[in-house]
């Protein structure tokens, strides 16, 4: 397997399945969205630039989507917290994926890089 493959076939349900459907919402939403292993992570780019990736939160280990030019997407759903680039939108894996979160999310994220 390579390293996007272990990355989800190490993680437990239901933040595998949970993690495995956005991974779908996003690489669906533009056929120009491909997923990249950078930082030991999955990420998400667009025209040669990064968009998203998943981590988790080191505190309550609940997974989250990194969105790379966060700072310049006004969404009521994204947090700030300390990062000055990064926003985040966090997710529980227990509840319904927020599908048009994530779509209006990365709606407006393209929209910046499509911009530039």
């Amino acid at each position: 397997m390579n390293p996007i493959e272990n990355y989800y076939f190490d993680l437990e349900e239901p933040r595998r399945g949970c993690l495995l459907a956005i991974r779908e919402v996003i690489k669906a939403f533009h056929p120009e969205i491909i997923e990249v292993w950078k930082y030991g992570s999955p990420f998400f780019s667009y025209r040669g630039k990064l968009v998203c990736y998943f981590w988790k939160d080191k505190k309550t280990k609940q997974p989250y989507i990194g969105f790379l030019r966060g700072y310049l997407i006004d969404d009521d759903a994204l947090i700030a917290g300390n990062r000055t680039m990064v926003k985040i939108l966090p997710i529980d894996p227990e509840t319904d994926i927020p599908v048009k979160v994530i779509k209006r999310v990365l709606k407006k994220s393209l929209t910046q890089i499509d911009e530039k």
